[in-house]
């Protein structure tokens, strides 16, 4: 499931390629046109298709990597897929005898915790209540506690990421957490400046580094959860960095109230209650990753965050519908005629 997404578009290639690997079923309510070796692509929506079950009938393991991030001003239709539709993904693996699930948990799903130091995979997973992504994170946390309960049979690896990133998936995310309004290129001259807000420090990745460690979690022995995230943190210094622009501070109460009048405006796509629960977001500490799934990330952050940036500019995107470049029939402008935050 989201096989056609940011981490699930190069997890088929990886497993596509492995020798090891007799079989690849890429399930998605949008397969693209293209084809792998020993790949087949399935049309499904697990919000609502009753054969999940025999779909995965024969299957070793299932990667759930299905996501709906958008619209963040409905989240009963995000609650949908992320929640609904993760319990009928959960539920159909057991139905099918399948032995193994590796699903695609997040950073969002960790209450709120430290900037000064890192916290292991016991960090507790309340997510952040106010906002709907963080809040269904946590909440298929708790499914997979009782799944496991109920089936201790199948080996179960919850992959905890910070943000992922790549060229590829720049416009998607562009759209899913800015909106149609974020110029595509930077006027010659123009002065860049990047707001320094207190705690907003972060992790992220290269989304090949994530797909590293979903392949070896597919393939090695190796359950429970895992922490996923590069060096160094990510925070206005870095970027201003790597970009050749000043900081400047900016309090938290002026920052949350310029996110929530320009979301409440339609100009940005992401709401104050999201920006609260990146600002509340721990520190995470991979070394599990490292020692038990033998995983370290190729890119550092600053890489991560150089190639995606470099995206965003030179347009990015790639041959899947989830990551296309621009939405068909009318690109930005029909994000704006449809409503900054209401799709992806």
């Amino acid at each position: 499931m989201g096989a056609t997404g940011n981490i699930g578009s190069r997890l088929v290639r990886l497993l596509a390629a492995d020798e090891r690997v007799g079989s690849v079923v890429g399930v998605a309510r949008r397969p693209p046109r293209w084809t792998l070796p020993r790949t087949t692509w399935v049309r499904a929506d697990i919000t609502k298709d009753p054969g999940l079950a025999a779909l995965f009938a024969g299957a070793d393991v299932v990667v759930n990597l299905a996501v709906l991030f958008q619209p963040s001003r409905h989240p009963d239709i995000t609650w949908r897929t992320n929640v609904i539709g993760g319990e009928r993904v959960f539920r159909a693996v057991a139905e099918a005898g399948v032995p193994a699930l590796v699903h695609a948990s997040s950073v969002v799903a960790y209450g709120p915790g430290p900037k000064d130091r890192p916290v292991d995979e016991n960090w507790p997973t309340d997510g952040w209540p106010t906002a709907p992504y963080p809040r269904e994170k946590a909440y298929l946390e708790r499914l997979l506690d009782i799944f496991e309960h109920r089936h201790p049979g199948v080996r179960v690896v919850r992959l905890r990421p910070g943000i992922v990133i790549a060229a590829e998936s720049a416009p998607q995310q562009r759209r899913v957490f800015v909106g149609p309004y974020l110029p595509g290129r930077r006027p010659p001259g123009a002065l860049r400046l990047v707001p320094s807000v207190p705690r907003m420090r972060f992790q992220a990745l290269h989304r090949d580094d994530a797909a590293d460690a979903f392949h070896r979690a597919v393939l090695r022995p190796v359950h429970g959860p895992f922490n996923l995230a590069a060096d160094p943190v990510v925070d206005a210094g870095l970027v201003a960095e790597l970009t050749g622009a000043r900081t400047f501070p900016l309090p938290y109460r002026a920052a949350r109230a310029a996110v929530d009048l320009a979301w409440r405006a339609r100009l940005l796509a992401t709401s104050a209650d999201m920006f609260d629960a990146v600002l509340a977001l721990p520190l995470m500490d991979t070394s599990r990753a490292r020692l038990e799934l033998g995983w370290t990330p190729r890119h550092s952050a600053s890489d991560a965050i150089t190639e995606f940036l470099a995206g965003l500019r030179q347009g990015g995107g790639t041959d899947t519908p989830p990551l296309r470049r621009t939405i068909p029939h009318g690109g930005r402008l029909r994000e704006a005629a449809t409503g900054t935050g209401e799709r992806q």
